[in-house]
């Protein structure tokens, strides 16, 4: 049944993007704002299983969402509610289809190891900002099992250091309840049988997505108060500490 439900699902996504892909196309031709890639990736989270439900209000531009990070499904389920572009690491990019999908809706490719292209980066990150796209940085670094908020890590939050004009940070906390162990990426599992387990998984699940507080970033210290900040308030909507 788990291999059913695999090829069923991934026969909704193939039907769902040949759908979205010509509409994206017309949209584009002339030269309007599309809404496919963000309706489809809310189809990708509806198809494998996903309920969502939303705490909080997002803001729509001049925003940093700043959020933890569970699994591959966090970027479908957050673009599809906000419309957010996504900063990923590079590998992303060459997992098959996925990375593809994220270039549909402007994701920010980056390597982290690379420290001569940290500037470049900022400045693609800035360069969105700019033309109030809402972009989500993962501080993290990593996913983790949903028990435990990792540290943040500042230097992700570079684009931040100075703040651009009118940007606020909103954090963002992300919960699949019950089933989190069962759907958290952890450890050094394959991106896809991580997809093949999400896919073959039985049943729905609720994913909640906390929209909290937005807060100014002129307003704490550099970018380390500012990801200590976010951090905190993730934390509070979880219950945590």
């Amino acid at each position: 049944m788990g291999r059913i439900r695999i090829a069923l699902r991934l026969a909704a996504l193939v039907a769902a993007l040949l759908g979205a892909l010509p509409l994206h196309a017309l949209w584009r031709l002339f030269r309007l704002p599309s809404p496919w890639p963000r309706l489809f990736l809310a189809g990708v989270g509806w198809i494998v299983g996903a309920r969502r439900r939303t705490i909080g209000t997002p803001l729509t531009h001049d925003v940093v969402f700043v959020s933890n990070h569970l699994s591959w499904m966090d970027i479908p389920l957050l673009a599809g509610r906000s419309g957010s572009a996504f900063v990923a690491k590079a590998e992303l990019r060459q997992v098959p289809l996925v990375g593809w999908l994220c270039t549909l809706n402007r994701t920010i490719f980056v390597r982290r190891e690379d420290r001569m292209a940290v500037a470049e980066q900022i400045d693609l990150l800035r360069d969105a900002l700019a033309e109030n796209q809402a972009i989500t940085v993962f501080p993290e670094g990593t996913t983790g099992d949903g028990a435990t908020l990792l540290p943040f890590k500042a230097a992700l939050l570079a684009v931040l250091d100075p703040p651009p004009p009118g940007v606020r940070v909103q954090p963002v906390r992300i919960d699949y309840g019950a089933a989190t162990r069962e759907l958290a990426w952890v450890g050094d599992e394959p991106g896809q049988a991580h997809a093949a387990r999400v896919l073959r998984r039985r049943g729905n699940f609720t994913a909640t997505l906390t929209f909290c507080e937005p807060f100014d970033p002129r307003d704490v210290p550099g970018r380390k108060a500012t990801a200590a900040e976010a951090r905190a308030r993730i934390a509070a909507a979880g219950g945590e500490g």
